[in-house]
């Protein structure tokens, strides 16, 4: 192997969320990696310039999602996002019970809860009436 074939199968991790369309810009990749956010294959990393490979598995915490990615390419540009998604396969895991608040609406009478504004104007001028 040459040095040349072992840069282009490894990439900076930063480098390559970017590629990946994981984050906007490649600082804020950079801050994810650095924040230890990212582990790859469970081991928590610090630094942007860490080198992902072809098999490594990422486990990304992004806002209120966790996203599981197997690196399947080192990426060339950020291109457009079907171009991303040839660099990674997605094994994220499917919710199975949907979230308490959005399984069920609470329901109510028409009528029930907070008063509409003509409605509030309507108590307000019973209310002063002598």
């Amino acid at each position: 192997m040459t040095s040349s074939e072992t840069a282009t199968e490894r990439q900076r991790i930063d480098k390559w969320l970017f590629f990946a369309r994981v984050v906007k810009s490649r600082s804020l990749a950079a801050k994810l990696a650095q924040g230890g956010r990212v582990r790859v294959n469970r081991n928590k990393i610090e630094q942007a310039a860490y080198a992902v490979k072809p098999g490594d598995v990422l486990t990304i915490t992004l806002d209120r999602r966790i996203l599981v990615y197997r690196v399947l390419a080192a990426g060339s540009r950020r291109g457009p996002a079907e171009e991303a998604r040839t660099l990674y396969e997605d094994l994220t895991p499917q919710p199975t019970a949907p979230r308490a608040a959005e399984a069920q609406v609470p329901l109510r009478e028409a009528g029930a809860g907070r008063p509409t504004k003509r409605e509030r104007r309507a108590l307000d001028r019973w209310r002063d009436e002598p």
